[in-house]
């Protein structure tokens, strides 16, 4: 078992068809389009990707499909704890791990329910440690059905399992993002943040890397960020941008994961808007917002000189 590597680890969309199935040639495009834009790895099968919206058989499909189209070139997870029985839960476990996912990631609102205590959630954790031999796991503090944060005492203990290499933080707080990356020093665990606006701050106080839902839209932006972070001449640059991020991040979540489909559209790729998350009527307003989200998109690539992939997804 060895640490994941550092960087950009975009949260996966699922293209589906008008039918609602899964477009699986858009999705190995797709694949293509996050690791041509420089991704350092990638999360399948994750809330970005509909995940309570799949079947365990689509769960598995689109795990593959990612994995067999990366070929190697990047590590992929995927999440892998749908509901609180922790031997079914090993039982799926075990088998994204054997079609070559390289960390099964729990989500933490999985385990137990909201009103479990941390020790409740620490029993469970326990009892799949156990059923799930030494497969690598990963967290995931997913918003749903309800946000199970971890402390950094818990997420401690976790880490010196020596069985978890990849956290997904959703505290949105830079000074426990701070503790927790303290606690996780000298262990295989890594921190991947969430979080637009203190994900620069994060990456320079140790984080391992950020996993922001924006990635599915603009990647090469976060990846000329990451790539440029220790060049002191661009450092206001850093800085404009980063700011913009910001501002983009906090438009981009409002219809998600429509926004991102249909942003993706807007840059030229061939792949449908469906979702089978329920959704109201995107307004006007926000319609608008997101135009200018692209508008911004386009100029910072043009002020900055980034070049973009373009890959139509058929």
């Amino acid at each position: 078992m060895k640490r994941l590597p550092s960087g950009l680890w975009p949260v996966m969309l699922t293209p589906l068809k008008e039918d609602n199935s899964i477009d699986i040639e858009g999705l190995k495009k797709l694949t293509e389009f996050y690791i041509a834009s420089g991704a350092n790895g990638l999360f399948a099968n994750c809330l970005s990707s509909e995940m309570f919206q799949l079947t365990n058989k689509e769960r598995i499909k689109i795990t593959k499909t990612v994995i067999d189209t990366a070929g190697g070139r990047i590590p992929v997870i995927s999440t892998g704890s749908f509901g609180d029985n922790t031997s079914s839960t090993a039982g799926f476990i075990k088998k994204l791990y054997d079609i070559g996912t390289t960390a099964v990631v729990i989500s933490t609102s999985q385990p137990c329910n909201e009103l479990a205590s941390e020790d409740t959630f620490k029993a469970a954790m326990e009892s799949l440690l156990e059923k799930t031999g030494e497969i690598p796991l990963g967290l995931y503090e997913c918003p749903v059905p309800y946000k199970r944060l971890i402390s950094p005492e818990l997420l401690k203990w976790l880490a010196r399992s020596e069985r978890f290499l990849y956290h997904k933080d959703t505290v949105c707080d830079l000074a426990k993002i701070k503790e927790k990356i303290e606690v996780t020093k000298g262990t295989m665990l890594g921190i991947y943040n969430a979080h637009v606006p203190t994900g620069l701050a994060s990456i320079k106080a140790g984080a391992r890397g950020i996993s922001p839902i924006a990635a599915n839209m603009y990647p090469e932006l976060f990846s000329y960020l990451l790539k440029n972070l220790g060049d002191e001449s661009l450092k206001n640059k850093h800085q404009k941008l980063n700011d913009y991020l910001d501002m983009m991040d906090t438009i981009i979540h409002h219809n998600y994961p429509y926004s991102a489909k249909f942003f993706l559209q807007k840059r030229g790729f061939d792949i449908s808007t469906k979702s089978r998350i329920p959704r109201i009527a995107i307004t006007p307003h926000d319609l608008g917002k997101l135009e200018t989200v692209i508008r911004v998109f386009r100029e910072l690539t043009d002020e900055l000189e980034i070049e973009l992939v373009e890959m139509a997804i058929s």
